[in-house]
């Protein structure tokens, strides 16, 4: 079988191969990757090359395929797995393999496993973990997306509070509180802002901070503060550039009782942490490439105001069913962290220069030719072509957010 895929040979060295994969094994199974979302992760891997901690030593002479955030179709099951997976089954993937207390993943750790390309081959780890999950949703995208939101999803599981009775803590965000998220109007926050909207732990307050009004005005758009209000939740959107209004004075002087951090910067983790609530809890989302990062952290409140600081990183099985679960019920689309769809020509540009491209998640669909396109140039695009005037006229009718019909005709017009 021969597949086409993205490589990584070193830092910021990823190429657009041809080459053949190696017959299954018994305890294997070969997939058709369908879509594959860009995340921010595989930029910082590039940026590393071998010296990321998930990267093998010998990728120069046995390059990776880069991309973790896939979906696709069963192809050819191995004789191990034949009575739980069947060939033609739809897939979404947990990339968080943790097999054995070791960090390999797909697009990060393996020759003929990753995202970036037309066929893959799953290890045995990946079925024998329960990371392979049969996805009956309408669209790739969704499946694709379900890794991220499974990352989001995690954060806001991995976030407790405390008492003074006793010493469990209980788990998630303080029900009818205030939340910030901070640097939110990206791909993630916009996940976050979602599945905040739909929590059954509900918040009162929700503040998003973001320093572009142009990441604001999207965000506005497709998770709007009338739809939060119609859910009980206030949603303010925040740019500490221009407007001054202090971040406390939102919640009346109160305080935060979650805060998230949704951009690798030092200052905003003070910042944050500033902010909390008594009992509040700081999650610092966002993984930063600099191994000495630090923040100065009031441990002052942590002593007398029981603030909690806390990372979470990637999301486990549980996470990723409960994505699919609430994109299946419509209690979340996923597609309000996409702005571009792109093919498998565009991923190695899209990949070495994702920091300058503005807006949100990057879909690529690896087996047709696409440059990186954004949805809002399909209506300029259709003027001349019929494939974006149609898929302008699909988008525009859901916010201008990219959907399964959209996907269905973009495929049948590559006839993937």
């Amino acid at each position: 079988m021969q597949t086409k895929a993205v490589r990584m040979y070193g830092e910021m060295d990823i190429r657009l191969e041809r080459f053949d994969l190696p017959d299954i094994k018994e305890d294997e199974i070969l997939v058709k990757v369908v879509s594959d979302s860009i995340c921010m992760s595989t930029y910082k891997l590039l940026q590393q090359g071998k010296n990321h901690k998930r990267a093998p030593e010998n990728i120069a002479t046995h390059p990776i395929i880069i991309g973790h955030e896939m979906a696709g179709d069963i192809v050819k099951v191995g004789k191990k797995w034949q009575n739980q997976f069947k060939e033609g089954q739809r897939f979404a993937l947990q990339p968080a393999l943790n097999y054995k207390g070791s960090l390999a993943s797909p697009g990060y750790s393996y020759e003929y496993f990753g995202g970036a390309s037309t066929y893959c081959i799953l290890p045995q780890e990946v079925m024998e973990l329960g990371c392979l999950m049969v996805y009956e949703g309408d669209g790739y995208y969704q499946a694709s997306l379900a890794e991220p939101m499974s990352c989001i999803v995690g954060g806001f599981n991995a976030v407790y509070h405390t008492n003074k009775k006793n010493y469990v803590h209980e788990m998630g965000i303080k029900e009818n509180g205030n939340v910030l998220v901070m640097g939110g109007c990206g791909p993630m926050g916009l996940g976050a802002i979602a599945y905040l909207m739909q929590s059954d732990k509900h918040p009162k307050r929700v503040v998003v901070t973001d320093l572009s009004d142009d990441r604001i005005n999207h965000a506005k758009k497709v998770l709007s503060v009338e739809d939060a209000k119609e859910k009980g939740i206030e949603l303010v959107y925040h740019n500490p550039s221009t407007d001054k209004t202090p971040l406390i004075d939102y919640t009346d002087g109160k305080g935060y009782d979650d805060a998230f951090v949704y951009v690798p910067v030092a200052s905003l983790i003070e910042e944050a942490d500033s902010l909390l609530a008594f009992d509040g809890c700081l999650n610092f989302f966002a993984g930063p490439t600099d191994h000495f990062m630090k923040a100065k952290i009031n441990a002052y409140n942590v002593h007398y105001m029981n603030t909690k600081v806390m990372g979470s990183t990637g999301g486990n099985n549980d996470d990723l069913i409960e994505s699919l679960n609430l994109f299946s019920r419509g209690k979340i689309d996923p597609a309000v962290m996409v702005t571009h769809i792109g093919g498998m020509d565009a991923i190695v540009d899209t990949c070495l220069n994702l920091p300058q491209i503005p807006g949100g998640k990057k879909l690529m669909y690896t087996h047709i030719d696409l440059p990186l396109t954004a949805i809002a140039d399909f209506e300029a695009l259709g003027v001349e072509n019929p494939l974006f005037k149609e898929l302008h006229e699909i988008t525009s009718q859901n916010r201008g957010l990219w959907n399964a019909k959209a996907e269905r005709v973009l495929l049948d017009y590559y006839k993937v």
